[in-house]
């Protein structure tokens, strides 16, 4: 256009074109305009003019010539130079009008040929995003867009895939702000939607995975050693959106896999076996062979099993019990499926013994073989036990009364063997059986009240034996 440069470096970006004659225009630019006058209103002193226009940033000055000046003052071209100011000299048969509209049309380029390769980096991770390995292959590829490294992190933190060189590090400490973000958040709020790192030689941006609600899923990060362009910030955001679909789509596909499941689990209840079968088919699923046994656990305790077995809800049908899971589990007896409800009560109660050791693996076997008082809820037969010897352990300091009715019990009624067993005569045992069934209001003859007793006394606190295995 025939612009004849005079001072100052011609790299500066030009963000814009402000057409301006005031001696002080800045308070109408942002910086990065190309500022054209004719120098109607400046004087000699060009310095404060030239020192405005560089401490607000402008990418360049253009003086136009032929009109009121007939060549570019030597006063400015000095100031110019010395401020480090870009001077241009505007020939009069170019007008302001045509600076414009070029560097209308140049930004414009710019700004597709950004969108052009935006677009084509998105293309690259969709098609990423789309391979068998999913996820990882998407952020392998968006490491590459963004010339650095790119990390995907779950939900707690633990690192499901990596590029080399990734800086987590640099990573962790910043998830516990975006946790609280999300968590602490008005609902009317968008949660905080990234956290942006810089240091010298180092740029990272760590974005939440999402969903339909506002709970974190999950997060990536990606660095590299150089700020991110405005089309890395794009393929950014685009790698996150796609990480977030493939999300929801994981989960919305358990969802349904989970819910034929449970129909099954009902045709199995019901006795339609072959039935229940066909149901499972689609989805590469089969039933265990009979005899198999029933697991009980949290539903995610069992999640380990899902893609080797068949599940539903705490429900797991195996045709071997696998090694200790993470977390308690009750085990059935091997059962045939018209035996599965019983074999889920098993597992029921075997998982709530499980429960009560704290973890591990328990068998109804196991429990059954632990006799009758292994079945018992503590607390409530501890209750009865309380209310039912509460006459003897208010009889005075008579601690001999319980003793006598646990040798009497254990000796299953025999006078003889239970006295000699308490080192007393047996008549004396007698009396205290007598007293003991006058206090009680129970006929120690009767072997309902008998096994009533016994249960007491072996689930009482002080000289309990629910430890011997009776």
């Amino acid at each position: 256009m025939r612009l004849l440069p005079l001072a100052g470096s011609l790299d500066r970006p030009v963000r814009w074109v402000a057409v301006s004659e005031l001696e002080d225009p800045t308070p109408f630019l942002e910086g990065g305009e190309l500022v054209l006058t004719t120098g109607m209103r400046l004087t000699a002193d060009f310095g404060p003019y030239v020192g405005r226009l560089v401490e607000r940033g402008v990418a360049g000055l253009g003086f136009a010539v032929g009109l009121t000046h007939e060549k570019v003052p030597e006063e400015l071209v000095e100031a110019a130079a010395a401020a480090g100011l870009p001077l241009l000299e505007v020939p009069r048969e170019t007008p302001f009008i045509a600076i414009g509209k070029t560097v209308s049309e140049l930004l414009a380029a710019e700004r597709y040929e950004e969108l052009s390769r935006a677009f084509a980096a998105q293309g690259r991770l969709t098609r990423a995003a789309l391979r068998p390995e999913g996820t990882h292959a998407l952020i392998d590829r968006l490491a590459r867009e963004v010339e650095g490294w790119a990390a995907l992190l779950g939900e707690s933190g633990e690192v499901e895939h990596a590029t080399p060189a990734a800086r987590l590090d640099t990573v962790v400490p910043v998830l516990d702000r975006l946790r609280r973000a999300s968590r602490d958040g008005h609902p009317a709020e968008r949660p905080l939607s990234s956290v942006a790192l810089s240091s010298p030689g180092e740029h990272v941006i760590v974005q939440p995975i999402g969903g339909v609600s506002r709970r974190i899923r999950g997060f990536f990060a990606v660095g590299a050693p150089h700020p991110f362009s405005p089309v890395a910030h794009t393929v950014i955001n685009a790698a996150g959106s796609l990480l977030t679909l493939a999300l929801e789509q994981g989960r919305t596909l358990v969802a349904a896999e989970r819910g034929v499941r449970s129909a099954v689990l009902a045709l199995l209840l019901a006795g339609e076996i072959e039935q229940a079968r066909a149901a499972l088919a689609p989805l590469g699923g089969r039933l265990p062979d009979e005899p198999f046994t029933v697991l009980a656990a949290d539903v995610e305790t069992l999640e380990p099993l899902e893609p080797h077995t068949f599940t539903s809800g705490g429900i797991a049908l195996v045709g071997e019990v696998p090694a200790p899971l993470d977390g308690p589990v009750g085990a059935s007896s091997p059962v045939l499926y018209g035996e599965l409800g019983s074999g889920i009560d098993q597992a029921a109660r075997a998982l709530e013994s499980a429960r009560k050791a704290g973890a591990g693996t328990v068998s109804f076997a196991d429990l059954a073989g632990q006799g009758l008082l292994a079945l018992l809820d503590p607390a409530a037969a501890s209750a009865f036990a309380s209310a039912m010897l509460a006459p003897l352990h208010e009889y005075g300091s008579r601690a001999d009364l319980i003793e006598s009715l646990r040798a009497y019990l254990t000796a299953n009624g025999h006078w003889d063997a239970a006295a000699q067993r308490l080192g007393v005569h047996r008549h004396t045992l007698r009396y205290r059986m007598k007293r003991v069934s006058e206090l009680l209001g129970r006929d120690l003859d009767d072997p309902g009240v008998r096994a009533e007793l016994w249960i007491a006394l072996n689930s009482s606190g002080p000289g309990s034996r629910r430890s011997s295995r009776s």
